[in-house]
């Protein structure tokens, strides 16, 4: 009998998972995978009852034949109804349980199985995998051979079940392609996909398995061997603590000398470009069964029906196909570009035919292109929905490498930001797709949507990516045959891209020398109306933590601000305080929707007073303005739900009425709660600015976000003497920029040395 070695799971919970199987090391590769395999048929042929009329099959990764290190095992025990089953079966997996191996397993009569895969496609396609391993060989025959002709019968009218199961999957588990920790088995273009097209090649539907769906799939489940080895226990998902040690077991090295990325992101960039690959070929493969279920379309004398949709360009049976004229003359170099935008515009998909005969005959494009390529790739970038299926396509066939040589450097190049949900080369197309809601806003859309498609393009080379990219995009511009203005713009679009969302979201917009500034840097309205349709569709691209309504209206309020500067020549001045704060009894509390205002006597510390009171009732400080008029302090605040629940009014209202009044006990409760949340994470950093305000010096703390640290800074700040006047608070992922407005000027060095020192201490 062939033995197994074990070891405790790693977790500690008792667990025992198999290690070694009959002196095999896990090991990677499908090599290994197949010695794991032999093993385990053996073990399990040595434990088999000697009985006729039963046989053990498999299922699942032992079925294939590509067992992971530390996967499951998923057997039928097939039986033609002899007696005492149940301490037949008792007598097989107790073995298997007491080896410490994870085990999936069933016990049926051959039309049982087949019943079942009637009623459930998921069983239907895990018998498409099913292999004898012990016991009665025809009886296992009959169960192979009997399920993959009821698949290849059944298969057309069973797929559109299949594909809603696999949609939810989908939604659940994320497109491993963009997720920096995605399942490799469960998410789209994963393990699971694979075996879906497997199902598909069975039934004939089409040749779902050409040769880079199986490179790519052994690279996963390379990757999968690699994890597993790694972590020492059974996982698929791919976290990032793992990335660099499965990377080193795999021989992956980054691939630039200058290590602007890692080994585990030149890991990430396989498994996406791997993951896309079975995506695609999926999205092939359920086009061929709708073209199945639905029938061709044929002209009266049997020909397949052609409609005309662009220069060059047809619809055939629901695909793009090349005309006749354009395959037998010679190829224009921008013929690939407008099959991709008639694609993007029809939303219609281009056969895998068009898209191979355009990547093996269709020419370079000239420097510069000529006006029928640059306008196919403005509708292109323009074409909403239909642009991101359209790209993808165009890129898994290497159209896009011709077009844009800097492509391949950006390809799957991940983004370690917790608020981006895209890989930097589909960021950069969303953007294009986003900014093409904004087209209509502005006097140039293509130079919006040009803008938008390369605003990141510095990313992945050293320096700041905005300065970075700039002369890049503008090259881009300059190849595709903009005039040298407009190439110029969009460099100055590319460098001045986080302009307004930092300034607005970091900077006291009232003040003048900030609307100034602004102007100063992006010079005419054009351009500020393109910024902002930029900033929109860059935000949008990028996910829902990079957006919101309260930033949206800032960035609106700025730009308007701007836009009269730029108009008039003059600065807009301050608005006046709210006259129901500098008029009436005292305190004075307002809540709104999404506003707080508070006017009290006139005292130093009203700040940090509002701010611990606010972050007591969790609610997050946007922004914050404070004032002296008349002799009154006034404090207003724009807040948001730090879990997205409003707090109840009349206990806040009374919180701030008794804080600002200087009731004791409210300080002692808001003081002893948020001192005991601190961020973690990197130390944090002050930075002084010396010219951004009017009146005031200003004094930057970036550290990791946490409730009540503006409290805690603003106590800080007045303990140190430093008066504050107005306060921005800036939140990027778990990180925060908090710009504070210190009343006077430039403080001597001993001075900036003790405020730093005080706000350091309080973080």
């Amino acid at each position: 009998m062939t033995s197994l070695t074990t070891t405790t799971d790693p977790t500690g919970d008792g667990r025992l998972v198999v290690n070694e199987v009959a002196g095999v090391p896990g090991g990677i590769g499908a090599e290994a995978r197949a010695a794991r395999a032999d093993a385990l048929d053996a073990w399990l042929r040595g434990i088999f009852p000697a009985r006729a009329g039963i046989a053990l099959v498999a299922v699942g990764g032992l079925g294939r034949r590509q067992c992971a290190p530390y996967g499951d095992l998923d057997l039928v025990l097939l039986h033609a109804g002899v007696p005492g089953i149940d301490e037949l079966t008792a007598s097989l997996w107790y073995p298997i349980w007491d080896a410490g191996l994870r085990l999936d397993h069933s016990v049926r009569t051959v039309p049982e199985a087949l019943s079942v895969a009637q009623d459930d496609v998921k069983v239907a396609l895990g018998l498409l995998d099913a292999r004898h391993v012990a016991g009665d060989p025809a009886l296992a025959d009959q169960l192979v051979r009997t399920a993959a002709d009821h698949w290849r019968r059944t298969a057309v009218r069973q797929l559109p079940g299949l594909r809603q199961i696999t949609a939810a999957r989908w939604e659940t588990h994320g497109e491993l392609a963009f997720l920096l920790e995605g399942d490799l088995k469960e998410a789209a273009g994963g393990l699971r996909d694979v075996g879906i097209l497997r199902a598909i090649a069975t039934a004939g539907v089409t040749d779902a398995l050409r040769p880079a769906v199986h490179a790519a799939h052994r690279r996963l489940l390379d990757t999968r061997d690699a994890l597993h080895q790694q972590v020492g226990r059974r996982v698929d998902r791919l976290v990032a603590q793992e990335r660099d040690g499965v990377a080193a077991l795999l021989g992956l090295r980054a691939a630039d000398a200058g290590g602007v990325i890692g080994d585990g992101d030149a890991l990430l960039r396989r498994v996406a470009g791997d993951a896309r690959t079975v995506s695609h070929a999926l999205d092939d493969a359920w086009r061929a069964a709708d073209r199945l279920r639905a029938g061709r379309h044929r002209t009266a004398g049997g020909r397949p029906l052609r409609r005309p949709v662009a220069r060059d360009v047809v619809e055939q049976d629901g695909e793009l196909v090349l005309a006749r004229a354009a395959i037998g003359a010679r190829p224009d170099p921008s013929l690939s570009l407008r099959v991709a935008a008639a694609a993007a515009t029809t939303r219609l998909p281009i056969a895998r035919a068009t898209c191979e005969w355009l990547a093996a005959y269709c020419p370079p494009l000239p420097a510069p292109w000529p006006p029928a390529a640059r306008a196919a790739l403005i509708t292109l970038l323009g074409a909403g929905p239909g642009l991101v299926p359209a790209w993808e396509t165009c890129d898994r066939y290497g159209l896009i490498d011709g077009w844009l040589p800097e492509w391949t450097r950006l390809r799957s190049l991940p983004q370690h930001n917790p608020v981006h949900r895209f890989t930097l080369d589909r960021h950069l197309v969303q953007a294009a797709y986003e900014a093409s809601r904004h087209t209509r806003d502005v006097d140039r859309p293509d130079l919006l949507l040009l803008g938008a498609f390369l605003h990141d393009i510095g990313k992945g080379l050293p320096g700041d990516h905005s300065t970075v990219g700039a002369p890049l995009a503008e090259a881009v511009a300059t190849r595709i045959g903009l005039p040298d203005d407009e190439a110029a713009l969009i460099g100055r679009l590319v460098r001045l891209h986080l302009l307004l969302p930092d300034v607005a979201t970091r900077r006291d917009l009232s003040d003048p020398k900030t609307v100034a500034g602004v102007a100063e840097r992006v010079g005419d309205t054009t351009t500020l109306d393109l910024l902002h349709g930029l900033v929109r569709a860059d935000a949008a691209a990028t996910g829902p933590a990079a957006w919101s309504d309260w930033k949206g209206r800032l960035i609106a309020e700025l730009v308007a601000r701007v836009r009269t500067a730029l108009d008039t020549g003059v600065v807009p001045a301050p608005p006046a305080p709210d006259p129901a704060l500098v008029a009436g009894p005292l305190p004075v509390v307002h809540l709104g929707e999404d506003r707080v205002s508070v006017a009290a006597a006139d005292r130093r510390g009203l700040l940090a007073t509002v701010a611990g009171c606010l972050a007591l009732h969790r609610l997050e400080v946007i922004s914050a303005d404070a004032a002296t008029v008349d002799g009154r302090a006034l404090v207003q605040c724009r807040v948001q739900p730090r879990y997205g629940l409003a707090p109840d009014p009349i206990a806040l209202r009374a919180d701030l009425r008794r804080a600002v009044g200087g009731d004791v006990s409210v300080t002692q409760r808001l003081r002893g709660r948020a001192l005991a949340a601190r961020g973690q994470g990197a130390a944090p950093r002050v930075v002084w600015h010396r010219e951004a305000a009017t009146d005031a010096v200003l004094l930057e703390l970036r550290a990791a976000d946490a409730a009540g640290l503006l409290y805690r800074v603003a106590c800080a700040l007045d303990e140190a003497g430093a008066q504050v006047r107005a306060a921005r608070i800036s939140t990027l992922g778990g990180d925060v920029v908090d710009a504070f407005y210190l009343v006077g000027g430039w403080p001597p060095d001993a001075d900036r040395a003790r405020i730093e020192a005080a706000v350091l201490a309080a973080v």
